[in-house]
């Protein structure tokens, strides 16, 4: 743009025009050859002459750049790159590229500058013959043999016009005209044309711009692919705790309350649990039968024993529980039975194996029906739990759960439960069945108001909420920590784009003289950014 005056071209004036509109001038309406050739290095023959193609929105474009190719006489060099073509055919290339979107004018700078006499000659025949042809080409040169082919010779010397010759040459066959296209028509057509394949071309440009730096496309590759692993690792940590302690909780059952008994203190010395109200088998089935809020109930006890199978023997966790445990816990045996009320009330003595037990005692063999020690007691396994699986501290399989009354009476010596597990019809209910509970203990065991504190009623509900808010800020912080490694990726690409930009200042000014827009030159690195993001995502 000039910084002063006015410059009109074909009866319209240019310095109104916006950048966009100069671009698509530039594009249509203009042809440039330029001294040192400027085609890109990666793009061969052709793809180079189909840049102004792509800029102008033009389809089928391989089909009018070969015929280009051709009319400059490279018709069998068409899939040849820069650095394998010879100085004058470069030059032909640059022509064709200039010819491609049919230009009333061209403007060629020091065309034969770089070349030898014989490229030189090549050249100047050309382009007379394109004069002839009803183009009109502004040449700059140096040389006066050059000039000499042309019809008007303008001399200028330290920016001034020293001399204007025109000179009576043979005139273009009478048959072809200039076109007479104003430069406002050619923008509506343009207008209208430009951008219909631009994302396809821009991206397929791209491509070969990411492909022709490899190493440092891998090195930006490899810091989105160290973020995106890292968000990827933290969420599957994140979501297999989750997994996890969901089913560690699911093992507690659903709608649950545990009654346990607590302590009290005397005059400010707290005394041991259970001194002053223990749980027995008759308050388990007071809470069964006095509220209807109650959908099971099963009373608890537990305690260390030695287990025994003929040449093998394993310590575990003894559990004494109610028939109601198994649907509960959820804890289905995979094979055999869960044992029955009846079996309770006559202290049978029957087991249901941990698979931790199971497979310490009888490896691979089946242990339904078989008879164990457990503390020196003969019993009969019937059943088999489900694989329930556990943590650092704690096995969840390594047990073994026979009924409650033999627990107490045969095998552990208890007159009393440890705990009452008691499951509520319904989750809105849970608070009711709360009140309802410790109203019955309390009347059971005539407790004052200063001893409440001499029992508990525990919500699982309310311990399945904190874990799950505690995973919740667990899953906040590392995927924070996640999305930092991917934004430290993301800033590693934009720093490589930078550069590249940087590196590429002649290849940008290239595209905008063939008529590339400052937003077809941003989206074309936009899209090499995301290539790389998403390759290496």
């Amino acid at each position: 743009k000039p910084d002063d005056g006015s410059y009109k071209l074909m009866g319209e004036e240019i310095t109104v025009f916006g950048d966009d509109q100069l671009a698509l001038l530039r594009n249509h309406f203009a042809g440039f050859v330029f001294q040192q050739f400027h085609l890109l290095p990666r793009l061969d023959a052709r793809e180079n002459v189909e840049l102004p193609l792509i800029y102008a929105g033009k389809r089928k474009q391989s089909a009018v750049a070969e015929a280009r190719l051709g009319d400059v006489g490279l018709k069998e060099r068409i899939l040849h790159k820069p650095n394998e073509l010879s100085g004058g055919e470069q030059q032909r290339v640059a022509i064709a590229r200039a010819l491609v979107n049919e230009p009333a004018l061209i403007f060629a700078d020091e065309p034969t500058g770089n070349l030898d006499t014989k490229s030189e000659e090549e050249i100047i025949s050309i382009l007379k013959r394109l004069n002839a042809q009803g183009k009109t080409i502004v040449m700059v040169t140096h040389e006066r043999e050059i000039a000499d082919h042309a019809k008007r010779i303008i001399y200028m010397r330290d920016g001034k016009i020293i001399s204007d010759e025109r000179r009576k040459l043979e005139p273009p066959p009478a048959e072809i005209t200039l076109a007479d296209a104003k430069a406002s028509d050619t923008m509506k057509i343009a207008t209208k044309s430009a951008g219909r394949a631009a994302v396809l071309d821009h991206f397929r440009q791209a491509v070969y711009s990411v492909a022709s730096n490899k190493m440092r496309s891998f090195l930006s590759m490899l810091g989105i692919l160290i973020g995106v692993t890292a968000v990827i690792a933290m969420l599957a940590l994140v979501q297999g705790a989750r997994d996890q302690i969901a089913g560690s909780l699911a093992s507690l059952g659903s709608n649950m309350l545990s009654v346990r008994s607590g302590s009290t203190r005397i005059r400010g010395v707290a005394i041991e649990s259970g001194t002053v109200t223990r749980l027995t088998l008759e308050d388990a089935d007071a809470i069964r039968k006095e509220t209807e809020l109650i959908k099971r109930v099963s009373p608890f006890v537990s305690g260390r024993g030695q287990v025994v199978y003929q040449g093998g023997n394993w310590s575990t966790q003894v559990i004494g529980t109610g028939a109601d445990y198994a649907e509960m816990r959820v804890t289905i045996p995979a094979a055999g039975r869960f044992f029955a009320g009846e079996e309770i009330r006559s202290k049978q003595k029957v087991a249901v194996l941990g698979t931790t037990v199971a497979k310490q005692l009888f490896g691979e063999s089946d242990p339904i029906g078989e008879i164990i020690k457990v503390n020196r007691i003969n019993f009969q396994v019937i059943g088999v739990m489900p694989v329930k699986g556990g943590g650092t501290w704690y096995d969840q399989d390594d047990m073994v759960i026979i009924p409650v009354t033999t627990a107490m009476y045969r095998v552990l010596g208890m007159k009393y439960v440890g705990s009452i597990d008691v499951e509520v019809r319904d989750q809105p209910l849970i608070e009711n069945a709360q009140e309802a509970i410790k109203e019955i203990i309390i009347k059971r065991h005539k407790i004052s108001d200063k001893n409440e504190d001499s029992f508990e009623i525990r919500n699982m509900a309310e311990i399945q909420e904190a874990m799950s808010k505690t995973m919740m800020t667990m899953g906040l912080l590392l995927g924070s920590i996640a999305a930092i490694s991917l934004l430290v990726g993301g800033i590693g690409i934009m720093n490589i784009m930078l550069v590249s930009v940087t590196e590429r200042t002649r290849e940008i000014g290239l595209r905008k003289a063939l008529g590339g827009r400052r937003k077809d030159i941003m989206n074309q690195f936009l899209i090499e950014s995301a290539v790389m993001s998403i390759t290496g995502g």
